[in-house]
């Protein structure tokens, strides 16, 4: 069987029980401010902030990527332009800008 006496005095389980009070309100204050509405919408705002900086930094890192690996067909290591590689690239945009104006033009009329 558990002993059960207390050999506490009456001031010092007063005080214990003041403590606890204190510590249970403290906890009460604490959840209170968790789960209030605009604590929830700041989580919630800082978490899609935080999602939308790492989408947005993870495409950056991927068009640089691409930019540098396109920089590197186009140009050369010192620096010039690669117009053998250049002037096709340049046509086919030509073409298709072309191509597209004409269509445009075609739907209008």
């Amino acid at each position: 069987m558990a002993d059960t006496s207390d050999t506490r005095t009456p001031a010092q389980i007063e005080a214990d029980i003041k403590r606890r009070r204190e510590t249970l309100a403290e906890t009460l204050d604490e959840i209170g401010a968790r789960v209030h509405p605009k604590t929830i919408v700041g989580d919630a705002k800082a978490k899609v902030v935080s999602n939308i900086d790492y989408t947005v930094g993870r495409a950056y890192v991927g068009v640089n990527r691409v930019v540098t690996d396109v920089k590197g067909q186009l140009v050369r290591e010192d620096g010039a332009p690669r117009l053998e590689r250049i002037v096709p690239v340049a046509l086919v945009v030509v073409g298709v800008v072309g191509l597209l104006a004409l269509g445009t033009r075609r739907r209008r009329d």
